[in-house]
């Protein structure tokens, strides 16, 4: 005895409410949309083809970059607020306590309160890396609103090279800053 319903890969049981395919015998009614068939099909199953999508707003388009510059801003504004020179306000770098080695991040916090208050000299002291991060950050956020402001989707894709070049460039510059010689790198 043969089970109802589908069996094998190819089979299939049109229910008895379903309208029969396009192209099958006359009297069928193609004219019903499947049960099972999504709403932007035709009638019969077959899909609409997609067009391109309606183009978003200025104002849509610019939340996201504007979120991320307002976070950043907030984030810069609190540094340059409370000053990580003041002991109690920031946690210490586990790594520095706990190995008196210096991270890449060392000082960051140091150097965004000089930046803030202007002080690039400062800056630089405190973490020279730093600095650069905040001029490619800019630049990078630059792109995001003018393309934003286009219409032009922002796509940041960096190859494994790329990763793997900045990975190096933070190990080198956390070796030299905790090196005799590299003194003037660390905080």
């Amino acid at each position: 005895m043969r089970p109802a319903g589908p069996t094998g890969p190819g089979d299939s049981v049109r229910p008895p409410h379903a309208p029969a395919r396009p192209g099958s015998p006359a009297g069928a009614d193609a004219s019903v949309r499947p049960p099972h068939a999504p709403a932007w099909t035709h009638p019969g199953g077959a899909p609409f083809a997609a067009g391109p999508p309606a183009p978003r707003s200025l104002a849509r388009r610019l939340a996201a970059p504007v979120a991320v510059l307002g976070g950043v801003a907030a984030a810069f504004a609190y540094v340059g607020t409370v000053d990580p020179n003041e002991p109690g306000h920031y946690p210490v770098c586990p790594l520095l306590r706990f190995t008196g080695l210096y991270c890449p991040g060392c000082g960051g916090l140091r150097s965004a309160h000089a930046f803030v208050h202007g002080d690039l000299p400062a800056a630089l002291g405190a973490n020279a890396l730093a600095v650069v991060g905040y001029g490619l950050f800019g630049v990078v956020m630059l792109l995001w609103l003018i393309r934003a402001l286009r219409g032009v989707p922002m796509r940041l894709a960096i190859s494994p090279a790329w990763w793997w070049g900045i990975g190096a460039v933070l190990a080198l510059f956390t070796l030299v800053r905790n090196l005799p010689f590299g003194s003037a790198l660390a905080p």
